[in-house]
């Protein structure tokens, strides 16, 4: 299964990060790559969410919430056209890294029929998308211990 995986450093608690990562209504104001997400943080619902890759193309999706385990893990699902064509499921990762703070990792799972042949296409731009989150909601959270 391919997979895209970026990680940074944050020098504030688990709390503090799961606090920024999941207050949507400030989205618009630190971060580049998700600029508008809303909807409900309960497994089993929608969020209706927009992007915006590094060259300034927008998209809109709406993903489906697998997981939510505050100040640790968020995880949604998507799929393009029907399952098994081409499917995603994203993941959060908040990990505790001595007492310094924590690692904030996102770590996207590709599968389905066409994922090989569309990571060719789409993992440089989206790890540069994931990296300009990263650096931004480390320097938000950091702002805010």
């Amino acid at each position: 299964m391919p997979t895209i995986k970026t990680a940074i450093d944050v020098a504030a608690s688990p709390e503090m990060v799961w606090r920024v990562l999941t207050y949507f209504p400030d989205y618009p104001k630190w971060n580049p790559f998700l600029v508008s997400i809303q909807g409900s943080l309960s497994p089993g619902q929608r969020l209706k969410i927009q992007a915006r890759l590094p060259q300034g193309r927008e998209y809109k999706f709406s993903p489906l919430v697998v997981k939510v385990i505050p100040a640790t893990e968020l995880r949604w699902r998507r799929r393009r056209l029907v399952e098994g064509v081409f499917d995603r499921e994203l993941a959060f990762l908040i990990v505790p890294n001595g007492i310094k703070g924590v690692r904030f990792i996102q770590r996207e799972h590709f599968s389905g029929l066409l994922a090989p042949l569309i990571m060719h296409f789409i993992s440089e731009n989206t790890i540069k998308a994931f990296n300009l989150m990263n650096l931004a909601l480390k320097r938000t959270a950091e702002a805010k211990r």
